[in-house]
């Protein structure tokens, strides 16, 4: 049986009864071989910890995206994270937020008289989907009933399937411009940050709708706040900001064509069930000795 901490300190049992349910002992992280750690926002903590304690062959972050974490990444041990965890309640929000930008749905619920008819199909629509994992392959199988035509865009041309092309992020400005909705759902890393700037909202058709469901900083947000003020695109519907929280003073939310969710992909609800069978199914793998599920490319950074 391995032995298995939880931290930090405050994590919750819920976590603890995961590691328990995968045969694992809870133990101090002394006694450890492997952590799951429960606080996503707690990465310096995290680093202290692993310093101090650098026995782990295995440790198991929370959320898909660890881009706090990699400063302390090694090749030292296995990590896992919670990629793939989430992809079907994320992705069920970015329908959500593609037929409410595209029809209009949110347009319509800013005003408060009979207004003139507005919107577009999803149907038929061209949908460029910027990352490959998860989320996106959770995404393509719900829009395959809306007979789109579907990009993606991931780090290499490898065939992904339901989608009509696949290609590279070199390649992102090639496959704007025909777009009728951008779907960010790729992790934050030093290529990524900013993707999506001036230029490339520049590159968008006038109507088209910019949704991130990845991280804030994959979007100059002045720059988004530019180009909604002067209807250059659609509209931006966001789960996730940069900064975030978001203030309440901050421009994006006095722009009518910008809907700003606060980083709702996963409630709280949602996750604790899904993580919780992450962490079990990946205490089991690691008792057997056999491959983990979520493994982090170390040299990726997810």
């Amino acid at each position: 049986m391995a032995l298995v901490a939880v931290g930090p300190t405050k994590a919750p049992e819920w976590l603890r009864d995961a590691v328990r349910a995968g045969g694992c002992d809870v133990v101090d992280y002394a006694k450890a071989d492997g952590l799951v750690w429960g606080d996503p926002r707690g990465a310096d903590a995290f680093g202290a910890l692993i310093r101090e304690h650098p026995h782990f062959s295995w440790v198991q972050l929370p959320f898909a995206g660890i881009e706090n974490f990699v400063p302390h990444l090694d090749d030292r041990r296995v990590w896992t994270s919670g990629k793939g965890v989430y992809a079907e309640p994320v992705a069920e929000l970015c329908m959500a937020f593609l037929l409410g930008g595209m029809r209009h749905v949110i347009g319509y619920s800013r005003v408060n008289e009979w207004t003139v008819d507005h919107g577009r199909y999803l149907l038929g629509g061209n949908i460029v989907i910027v990352g490959g994992g998860g989320i996106a392959t959770s995404l393509v199988r719900m829009l395959q009933g809306f007979n789109t035509n579907i990009t993606v865009v991931r780090r290499n041309e490898t065939a992904f399937a339901g989608v009509q092309r696949v290609v590279t992020q070199s390649q992102l400005h090639d496959v704007l411009p025909s777009a009728d909705a951008v779907v960010l759902a790729c992790a934050l890393t030093s290529e990524t940050m900013g993707l999506i700037g001036s230029r490339e909202l520049d590159m968008m058709k006038h109507d088209a709708w910019l949704v991130n469901v990845g991280r804030g900083k994959l979007v100059v947000t002045d720059d988004l706040v530019a180009a909604l003020r002067e209807k250059r695109i659609g509209g931006a519907t966001l789960d996730v900001t940069d900064p975030e929280p978001l203030p309440k003073e901050h421009p994006l939310w006095s722009l009518d064509n910008c809907l700003i969710t606060p980083h709702i992909g996963n409630t709280r609800a949602m996750a604790v069930p899904l993580l919780s069978e992450r962490v079990t199914t990946n205490c089991r793998l690691f008792t057997a000795g056999e491959p983990l599920v979520g493994v982090v490319d170390v040299a990726l950074g997810y």
